[in-house]
């Protein structure tokens, strides 16, 4: 297992470190927890300057006013080692391999070591790890990990180890009292562990409503920043409302756009299905439906981005207990027992692990149609002649310097400047690093970013670097942030 760790860890580090290398990162969100995580190893608040003067918070914005995120302050002391967001994509390519250890256990009792082997394999190459991977670092990093320690160490009899992870998860994001109530409707199908399970229940959505509604407010977040339920109502007590009046409108919501049951389709597929022969899959329903009622911010039902690495360990460990329900099916275990009459063939597809290399082969199978497909990319592992030309962009601004910077190149300067997000909107900066080649968020198109940069120029900025739709523009001038 401590091999299978250090695989996982090695390639999920070196596939980020790749993409970093070859100005695949992106400013957001890698930028915004890089200054964060910065300000904690500084022993400062978690304040984000680029997060803040783009989404109009100031430049001395915490992103707990964003997220209530706290975690994060353990990664201050790698800070201390290496100082840049190669760093958070360590310890996040870490953290997401640490999870095979639970994983590992909890497969391995119910589906032997082989059915242990092949489990953790398919969470390792699972898609939603690769996609997480693939939009550089989140706090996402640290739930694969608490939410199978909660899950394995509460199935091993260990409860005070399982409720240590369970806070612990409450610390990662402010609306991970959700998996927590999501345990607790799995234990409320359990004989002797209901009132466990209210517990876990009530206190995962006591918990996201304090972090929700009173802990960002109080680092200087907005409430309804992230409210994506106009359908069903302006708040949470009339959406409440809304859907238990009219319970079909929150059901259309979950299948609207039809983009939200591919998606679910896809994180179940894979696992063959299994998830749903398993209670365990309660666990995952509160946090999901969070993302399916929504109808705003498409990227929460999209394959891509990391909002899938929430509840993927979860869905595993549920896939791993629905093989072992099945075969304690009676009526699947006569139709097993009737393979003993093929012989070594018949004794081979009734082992425990078969179901478990199932999942792994599927895992497998779907590697080159998502993230890590990209590992197969030679343009990956050395820079093509636009990165090249990045690379020699963010050269010309000097250590300590202001800039404003496209999207792309934000973290290579992260780690010896101070960096903003290059938009619509003048923020004075001595540097600016821009991208008029192709389209870069927040902008709508290439002509817009055309449009700016001639802006620059107008209002006194100088050209000092161009190449490969690459512009750096410099103004001498006070730093005004």
């Amino acid at each position: 297992m401590a091999a299978l760790v250090a695989a996982s860890a090695v390639l999920d580090s070196a596939y980020a470190l790749l993409r970093l290398h070859a100005f695949r990162a992106s400013t957001y969100d890698l930028v915004i927890f890089d200054q964060a995580v910065r300000s904690y190893s500084r022993f400062g608040a978690p304040v984000a300057i680029v997060k803040g003067v783009h989404n109009g918070f100031g430049p001395g914005f915490s992103v707990l006013g964003d997220h209530f995120s706290p975690i994060l302050a353990v990664l201050a002391p790698l800070y201390w080692i290496h100082d840049g967001p190669g760093t958070l994509l360590v310890a996040q390519g870490v953290l997401f391999a640490l999870a095979i250890v639970p994983v590992w256990r909890f497969a391995e009792r119910r589906l032997g070591t082989g059915g242990a082997y092949c489990a953790a394999g398919a969470y390792a190459l699972s898609w939603p790890v690769a996609e997480a991977l693939a939009f550089d670092f989140h706090e996402v990093a640290f739930v694969p990990l608490l939410s199978a320690l909660m899950i394995e160490r509460y199935d091993a009899g260990r409860r005070g180890r399982a409720a240590l992870a369970a806070f612990l998860l409450l610390l990662v994001k402010e609306d991970m009292g959700l998996l927590l109530a999501g345990f607790g409707l799995f234990l409320l199908t359990r004989r002797g562990e209901r009132r466990a399970g209210l517990v876990y229940a009530a206190a995962g959505v006591a918990a996201t409503a304090v972090c929700s509604k009173i802990a960002i407010a109080a680092f200087g977040g907005d409430n309804d920043y992230y409210w994506a339920y106009t359908s069903l109502g302006r708040d949470l007590p009339h959406a409440a409302a809304h859907v238990l009046l009219h319970p079909w409108d929150a059901v259309a919501a979950i299948g609207t756009p039809p983009g939200k049951l591919t998606m679910m389709a896809l994180l179940v597929l894979p696992l063959l299905l299994l998830p749903l022969a398993s209670p365990l899959t309660l666990v995952v329903l509160p946090p999901l439906a969070e993302r399916m009622l929504a109808d705003r911010f498409a990227n929460w039902w999209a394959p891509h981005y990391h909002y899938n690495a929430f509840i993927v360990a979860a869905l595993v460990l549920a896939a791993v207990d629905g093989a072992a329900r099945l075969r304690r099916n009676a009526w699947l275990r006569s139709r097993v027992g009737r393979l003993g009459r093929l012989g070594r063939l018949g004794r081979w597809l009734g082992a425990a692990w078969v179901p478990a290399a199932g999942l792994l082969a599927a895992a497998v199978v779907t590697v080159p149609f998502f993230a890590f497909g990209d590992l197969g990319d030679p343009a990956l592992y050395s820079r093509n002649e636009r990165a090249s030309a990045a690379a020699a962009a963010v050269a010309k601004v000097p250590d300590g310097a202001l800039v404003e910077a496209a999207n792309g190149v934000g973290p290579a300067l992260s780690g010896r400047t101070r960096v903003l997000l290059w938009d619509w909107q003048p923020r004075d900066a001595p540097w600016v690093v821009a991208d008029v080649e192709r389209r870069t968020f927040p902008f709508a198109s290439v002509t817009e970013q055309q449009r700016r940069v001639a802006l620059l120029a107008v209002s006194g900025y100088r050209e000092v670097f161009a190449r490969d739709g690459y512009v750096v523009l410099h103004r001498p001038g006070p730093d005004p942030w």
